[in-house]
């Protein structure tokens, strides 16, 4: 008989740069958010780059950055030398322009890149994913794994940080499930792990043939602020 348990559930993740709304729907769904910022930082991975809707095609949007790949994310600063910020926003301004909250959105995130002493990669990209949750009405609580410097690898680690935080049930995205299965360390220990279910539905990009998995700036410069607060719950329109 399968028995669902009661009590903490949390969800841990990648501090990744202008996430898609399924990063979003975990958030949401979960009592306390772990973002895993001391672990090796991929630098070509969506850890410092995302995808905004141009011209009814996708395109990338990166954030620069310094040092090595032997670094840990919450280590890694942003490559300020090419003025990035500056250009960045206005490219969010012009080809989100004619989407009827894309400056609602924009004008959101503004701020943050203004923040010049947000100068680490991990500290931009936790600000953003907050200021954004928050106006999608998550209230979820964060925290960092660097300042709770759990012990352990993989699916050790991830234990560890549950067992920090009294959470016995962990809510994973789908694509670790299969490391998650292999390791096979979270339910002998005792946690009821789950994974997301959120699949996006299409919403009206301009009159433009739909364009799935774009970051979080495209839902709600589309849909705005409240309906996007649906839409990272349910991945329909509403």
């Amino acid at each position: 008989m399968n028995v669902q348990m009661t009590g903490r559930r949390c969800a841990i993740m990648q501090p990744t740069f202008l996430p898609w709304a399924g990063y979003f729907h975990l958030m949401a769904a979960v009592d306390v958010f772990v973002f895993l910022d001391d672990v090796k930082v991929v630098r070509q991975s969506w850890q410092t780059r995302n995808r905004i809707l141009n011209c009814g095609q996708s395109q990338l949007v990166v954030l620069p950055v310094l040092g090595s790949d032997s670094q840990a994310i919450a280590e890694v600063h942003i490559d300020e030398r090419s003025g990035w910020r500056r250009k960045q926003i206005l490219t969010l301004r012009q080809t989100y322009a004619r989407a009827p909250f894309g400056k609602a959105v924009v004008d959101a995130l503004a701020p943050l890149y203004g923040d010049e002493s947000l100068t680490l990669l991990a500290d931009f990209n936790c600000a953003v994913i907050e200021r954004l949750a928050r106006l999608l009405e998550i209230e979820t609580p964060c925290v960092r794994s660097s300042v709770l410097a759990p012990e352990g690898v993989r699916s050790a680690r991830l234990l560890n940080l549950c067992r920090t935080l009294d959470c016995v049930r962990y809510l994973s995205p789908r694509g670790s499930m299969q490391y998650l299965e292999e390791d096979d360390v979270l339910e002998p220990a005792g946690l009821e792990v789950s994974y997301s279910a959120f699949e996006p539905g299409p919403y009206t990009q301009l009159g433009l043939p739909f364009v799935s998995h774009l970051c979080i700036v495209d839902v709600v410069a589309f849909l705005g602020f409240e309906a996007a607060a649906v839409y990272v719950r349910t991945g329909q329109a509403p």
